[in-house]
């Protein structure tokens, strides 16, 4: 007999639970689904090691019938379920992984999956983003947050969290460490100090003891973690002698090709300025740092004046209550002018959007009447422009008629529906939206979600080359979770006179802070104010609008 030590008590009453959530998933008997539940439950506290005990012993432990003795034998002795398997071969692996997180059982999950074809984990943390759960039945605005943290909490926790969710845990970790190591040097380093749009921890430099450190960090953590972590996120220290303290900081914030480009010698510099100065450079900016072409424009001069979050003039691609968005249109406009922004594009969902409110044509004209409303109240110039995210539908085509879309000011165009396509489909679809004389804004490229979902493949190159042809503008969104497009094709957009419109995608008000991360990815790509459409100044975007009806 095979006998699998390895598999614990724990680990088998698991599998159990696991088989009760997904049978309750597909709608099975609610007797044997009560079974295996009840089977988790009293095997979890066993303290004899289940795979050691006879057929009698197991049948002896209460709520454990012949039926699952059976299911414990087959697991001991051959480490699978076939009942289990049956079920996890015809359940989707993102499922699967959403039964896992903390308070969010079958019923929950199925309604995600069944009603929202929510499938990933990722997704469901967009949905939230987006306030889709609030109005389906047993959820609410309370029950959206409440997930909303166990699913930020979950990313964090296996590894790689997105940058937007880690960085104000590193900040606030790092004002403890140089509280309390105040005569040493305590910086953080690595992919966040370069801005990284995922990160797998909180890397710390430092001239402090390591093992004092560690210790600090430990008497912060409630639990006993495995790694070293703080409020969940895994915490990495190196410690370095003062008069290494900028060499080790340069190296380690710093793409492979930059260092590789840069050839700079391992030697004692306590400021990384000193490396630059020594070494004939300008200074670059941590998150610049990724290409030999910023090696090239340090030595020579000619680095570009990277675009800032003061850079940012106007708001592109927000919804509201119309279509899914959380806030009212007027809050929307009043809570973006109040934080100093010049302008507002509302993009609210088109009617092929039934999942998120989509809006019918008499909706739209609602919304253009409210939005003369609020700009006749303004009197310091502030507008609000008549946008749509007008869905690209499996064909190409748009889901209003030229003649309707032709009367809004903006349009964004993105694709939401049917993302299982293969490159050839997708640079099919995407063009026609492209060529369409009525669309202004490409929507986040390629439908990725970060640490979830690839995205439909796309030629980029193909692509840009359609927009550079049609004068369409790419969109950065900046959603944590999408920065769509990818930074690292931003440089190609910019050769061929492509502007970027860096867009939070805001479903409620604060959420028009999103543009941050999407600045922070923009630098890495070398944009300036000049190449983004939102650096525009009011009258400077309202001249594009007005070239838009030409």
């Amino acid at each position: 007999m095979l006998y699998l030590p390895a598999m614990s008590n724990k680990e088998i009453a698991r599998k159990f639970n696991l088989l009760g959530k997904v049978m309750e998933l597909h709608d099975e008997n609610p007797f044997k689904i009560r079974s295996y539940t009840s089977a988790y439950a009293s095997l979890r506290k066993v303290s004899s090691p289940l795979v050691e005990m006879t057929e009698e012993q197991l049948g002896e432990i209460k709520g454990v019938g012949k039926a699952i003795v059976g299911k414990i034998i087959e697991l001991r002795d051959t480490g699978n379920m076939a009942t289990l398997q049956r079920y996890v071969d015809i359940t989707p692996a993102g499922i699967l992984e959403m039964l896992q997180i903390r308070g969010f059982g079958p019923k929950k999950v199925k309604v995600m999956w069944n009603q929202l074809n929510i499938t990933t984990p990722g997704e469901l943390l967009l949905a939230c983003q987006e306030n889709r759960l609030v109005a389906l039945k047993g959820f609410g605005m309370k029950t959206q947050k409440a997930l909303q943290e166990q699913l930020e909490f979950y990313f964090a926790s296996h590894g790689q969290s997105h940058y937007a969710y880690i960085i104000d845990e590193a900040n606030e970790l790092l004002g403890l460490l140089q509280d309390r190591f105040a005569q040493d040097l305590v910086e953080i380093t690595g992919e966040i100090r370069r801005r990284m749009p995922v990160v797998s921890a909180i890397e710390i430099l430092t001239t402090a003891s390591e093992e004092e450190m560690e210790a600090f960090i430990m008497e912060l953590t409630e639990d006993a973690p495995e790694v070293l972590s703080f409020k969940g996120f895994a915490v990495e220290i190196t410690q370095v002698e003062e008069e290494y303290f900028g060499m080790e900081q340069f190296e380690k914030s710093a793409s492979k090709e930059f260092l590789e480009a840069a050839d700079i010698e391992y030697e004692p510099y306590e400021e990384e300025e000193s490396i630059f100065l020594e070494w004939d450079m300008a200074y670059i900016d941590p998150e610049y740092r990724e290409s030999a072409i910023a090696v090239d424009q340090a030595k020579s001069g000619t680095l570009p004046e990277l675009i800032t979050n003061d850079d940012m003039l106007g708001v592109v691609h927000n919804h509201s209550t119309y279509s899914d968005g959380l806030h009212t249109l007027r809050e929307m406009s009043d809570y973006t002018r109040d934080n100093g922004f010049q302008y507002l594009v509302m993009s609210d969902h088109s009617k092929a959007a039934f999942y998120a409110d989509g809006l019918k044509e008499d909706q739209v004209i609602a919304q253009w009447a409210e939005i003369d409303e609020i700009n006749a109240s303004y009197d310091d110039g502030f507008r609000v422009y008549k946008g749509i995210e007008a869905d690209i539908l499996n064909d190409g085509s748009m889901d209003y008629g030229d003649d309707f879309l032709s009367q809004f000011e903006v349009v964004v165009a993105s694709v939401h529906s049917q993302l299982n396509m293969d490159m050839d489909k997708a640079n099919r679809r995407l063009i026609k939206a492209i060529e369409n004389p009525h669309t202004h804004i490409l929507g986040h490229m390629t439908g990725r979600l970060l640490l979830s979902r690839a995205g439909y493949p796309v030629d980029h190159e193909l692509i840009i080359d359609a927009c550079a042809a049609n004068g369409m503008i790419i969109e950065l969104n900046a959603n944590p979770q999408r920065l769509d497009m990818d930074w690292t094709w931003i440089p190609s957009a910019l050769e061929k006179g492509v502007m970027i419109s860096i867009n939070p995608d805001a479903h409620v008000r604060e959420s028009i802070h999103y543009m941050q991360y999407g600045v922070n990815v923009a630098r890495k790509a070398g944009l300036t104010k000049n190449q983004c459409l939102n650096s525009k100044s009011a009258s400077e975007f309202a001249l594009w609008v007005d070239s838009l009806k030409g």
